[in-house]
């Protein structure tokens, strides 16, 4: 099982590395990434590059914005083959578990290699004329942006599984829906509805809302890491008290991102296992 694992992931990472798709991806993010780096200063009325500690503060929001967004459209391209295809695929002597999960695999590496560009080129410019300082959440943040790949990817195959033919143009439709809600509707309804409760539970329902959605997850986690516990004033204070330290907080962020990558690959291989193609 093994070596049929790593066989469909090494053929899906060669794909897609061939694929336009991620290649477009890898050049905007480098392109965007670059940008990132120096436009603080130039906003501020400064000039020349970001240390670290800024560019990977304004890199955040990138992540959160195009990472997810790639992860399903490129996932959902990827895993959701056409009729003839699909059935030569899984006509072949291996589990069709295996068959997605090494689909899968191979994806996530090919995008993280692609990010990995963004993230380096950006890095060799603020290390050549900023200096190392900051470097470890830069790090930390790419370690964020490959985890948050991971989770959408996953919802990604999950939307797939067993869409072929005409359904894989639904299933398209369903990753922006899903897009959509993660990363702009979501956080706009839980700050709705916190305006019209009392402090105390617009509070905890705040907290909540950060850790049931991964992008709002990712968020707090990276901004935590790189601007300490004071990132976001009066609320941090609030999210640290509600998950008793600083240690906590790690724990729940990091069991919300687990949760969201391994639930949707499970649902998604039992929902191949069981499609008619």
């Amino acid at each position: 099982m093994k070596g049929a694992f790593l066989l469909c992931a090494r053929q899906e990472l060669l794909l897609a590395v061939r694929s336009r798709w991620t290649q477009i991806f890898a050049f905007v993010f480098a392109g965007l990434s670059l940008a990132v780096s120096a436009s603080g200063y130039a906003l501020s009325g400064g000039h020349g590059i970001q240390d670290f500690a800024r560019t990977s503060a304004s890199l955040v929001q990138l992540v959160l914005l195009l990472v997810p967004l790639s992860a399903l459209l490129i996932g959902v391209l990827s895993l959701a083959p056409e009729r003839g295809a699909a059935e030569l695929l899984f006509s072949q002597p291996l589990g069709r578990p295996v068959i997605l999960l090494g689909q899968v695999a191979g994806l996530w590496a090919a995008l993280t290699a692609a990010q990995a560009i963004g993230f380096g080129a950006a890095g060799v410019v603020v290390f050549s004329n900023a200096g190392g300082e900051g470097l470890a959440g830069f790090l930390v943040l790419f370690a964020g942006s490959s985890v948050l790949t991971a989770v959408f990817l996953g919802i990604a195959a999950l939307l797939s599984a067993g869409a072929v033919g005409r359904r894989r143009a639904r299933a398209l439709a369903l990753a922006l829906v899903v897009w959509f809600i993660a990363v702009v509707l979501f956080d706009v309804a839980a700050l709705g509805l916190a305006s019209l409760l009392r402090s105390g539970t617009a509070s905890r329902v705040l907290i909540v809302s950060v850790l049931v959605n991964p992008v709002g997850a990712l968020r707090t986690g990276a901004l935590l890491a790189l601007q300490g516990t004071t990132a976001f004033g009066s609320a941090s204070l609030a999210f640290l008290r509600f998950t008793k330290g600083t240690v906590g907080a790690g724990l729940l962020l990091g069991g919300s991102l687990l949760l969201w990558t391994v639930v949707p690959l499970a649902l998604a291989t039992r929902r191949l296992s069981r499609a008619d193609i």
